[in-house]
């Protein structure tokens, strides 16, 4: 085992620090990404500065690699400043991490020399299987519609879930598999995220048609799922690469949600400075500091309990080992309780911010609606979570369409 497989990346590399200094800029635009339904390229470039999208992205192909739990806080940080700035963090951030343990050519082909931005280039997804491919020679032809595309217009790339069908075009083999296209592979959808939060985010539905895929650029997900591809990939020594895909990608939606939450109790804390309320200062009334008081410590609690999560992953990484079944799905239970809790916090507290809390001006109303709206992500969908957790923990399969 190497000296960097023992200790790993330093925990603190200074990704707060960079978020800190774009935290004005991304504050004063996020009302602007709402307004145009996607992130602006003032975002965008505040979010290129912070180093974020690089955090999980191999050294060999001039990424940072970093600690995954940092990566974390830093997609909590971005996102509680600014809703589409964390989730696009997170959810554009993650992907790096599979691809680098995909075939060493689809890597080169978006990360090496000569490429448009290099380690620049941003990958968008989404993983739900919305396609077929049908085999042909040297690869698959590939076809399909997807929703939920977060920061695409922002992307050089997607990896984007799929069927293989047989030649004759019947899907009999459900395996999941991601397919890696480049831009000029697929159609972004205009108008196709008219929705009531995060409209900042720019999760507009893509189209494939007929496009070919070479069968190197086709990602199988079984062991990237279970963490024991690194060694196959040739990142043996690296031990980020050792964390199951769905800890690490439903571990970045998480932060993403939790964050948001707490931009929402951030934001009523900070109106509640200056507040009259009808029977003085807020900030004096009982009824005001009980549920503030409850609200920080959930969603406090929610943070502790995702960073201590990822540590505890990552100890397993550290050690050259598989993270167990069991302990990937408590992980993901408790990431679904994040959520859950850290976003009812954020409900909570803007039920009691009276009429002030209609007003645009404070944002209050758009990251209360960023807050309920990230609930719908599907690994925020906790109740199949806990359920399958349920059944592991006594010894029964867990639900086929709950994969830890």
């Amino acid at each position: 085992m190497s000296e960097q497989m023992q200790t790993g990346a330093p925990r603190h590399t200074g990704l707060l620090d960079r978020i800190a200094a774009v935290a004005d800029v991304l504050r004063k635009d996020a009302p602007a990404c709402d307004e145009i339904g996607r992130a602006t390229a003032l975002t965008e470039d505040a979010l290129r500065s912070t180093g974020v999208v690089k955090f999980l992205h191999p050294a060999d192909f001039g990424g940072l690699e970093g600690h995954p739990t940092e990566f974390l806080e830093g997609c909590v940080e971005l996102a509680s400043i600014s809703s589409a700035a964390g989730w696009i963090a997170g959810v554009v951030g993650v992907h790096p991490h599979e691809v680098a343990l995909a075939d060493r050519r689809l890597q080169e082909e978006i990360w090496g020399e000569g490429t448009e931005l290099g380690a620049e280039t941003w990958i968008a997804s989404p993983y739900a299987p919305g396609g077929v491919a049908v085999p042909t020679e040297g690869g698959y032809l590939f076809t399909g519609r997807w929703g939920y595309s977060s920061g695409t217009d922002l992307c050089q790339w997607v990896t984007i879930g799929g069927w293989i069908a047989d030649a004759d075009g019947e899907v009999r083999d459900r395996s999941g598999y991601h397919f890696a296209l480049p831009r000029s592979d697929y159609e972004i959808v205009g108008g196709s995220w008219e929705v009531f939060g995060l409209r900042g985010t720019g999760s507009k539905d893509l189209v494939v048609k007929d496009a070919f895929v070479p069968s190197y650029r086709v990602i199988p997900t079984e062991e990237i799922t279970e963490g024991s591809a690194a060694v196959g990939a040739g990142r043996g020594d690296a031990p980020i690469y050792y964390l199951p895909r769905n800890v690490m990608f439903a571990g970045a939606v998480t932060a993403a949600t939790v964050g948001i939450a707490k931009g929402v109790v951030d934001t009523v804390l900070e109106i509640n400075r200056e507040r009259q309320a009808r029977h003085g200062k807020a900030s004096q009334d009982p009824f005001q500091l009980a549920a503030l008081g409850r609200a920080t410590a959930e969603v406090d609690s929610a943070v502790v309990q995702i960073l201590h999560d990822m540590d505890r992953a990552y100890a397993y990484c550290l050690r050259g080992e598989l993270v167990p079944l069991s302990v990937r799905a408590e992980i993901r239970r408790n990431q679904a309780a994040a959520s859950q809790r850290a976003a009812k916090a954020a409900d909570d507290v803007f039920r009691i911010s009276g009429g002030v809390g209609m007003y645009a001006e404070f944002g209050l109303e758009r990251r209360w609606r960023d807050s309920q709206a990230a609930l719908h992500h599907i690994h925020n969908l906790a109740e199949p979570v806990w359920q399958s957790w349920g059944l592991l923990h006594f010894g029964f399969p867990g639900i086929p369409t709950v994969k830890f």
